[in-house]
């Protein structure tokens, strides 16, 4: 059986299918904190929860935790960084940094805005 996904728009092709990144600054996410549930804009399986979302200056939203088991991590092409995505549809969301001492997590998912869809509580 075939998975049914969202129709994505070229920019979020681009991020999702492509492993691009949006310009820094520009996503709608970046300094977005309602409260409620990020979800992958490909599948909407449930990625992040509003209140791991913190202010860190990158030019894109950051989390300092994922929702278990909904984020696989891969190293990069490059071999420097390490890629983050979707457990279920295999999507880029961007990458995860460590050690960096910004959260007492000390975590830092970097996403791209486009990647993701904000869903508040019903």
């Amino acid at each position: 059986m075939t998975k049914q996904y969202n129709e994505l728009t070229m920019e979020e092709q681009q991020v999702i299918l492509h492993k691009g990144t949006e310009r820094p600054f520009t996503g709608q996410y970046d300094d977005f904190f309602e409260n409620g549930v990020y979800v992958c804009r490909q599948c909407e399986a449930p990625l992040y929860r509003s209140e791991d979302k913190f202010q860190a200056h990158c030019g894109w939203p950051a989390f300092d935790d994922e929702i278990a088991g909904a984020v696989r991590r891969k190293t990069d092409a490059d071999g420097q960084r390490v890629e983050i995505l979707c457990v279920n549809c295999d999507g880029h969301l961007g990458h995860v940094f460590e050690g960096e001492g910004i959260t007492p997590k000390s975590t830092r998912h970097c996403v791209n805005s486009v990647s993701m869809k904000f869903v508040a509580p019903a």
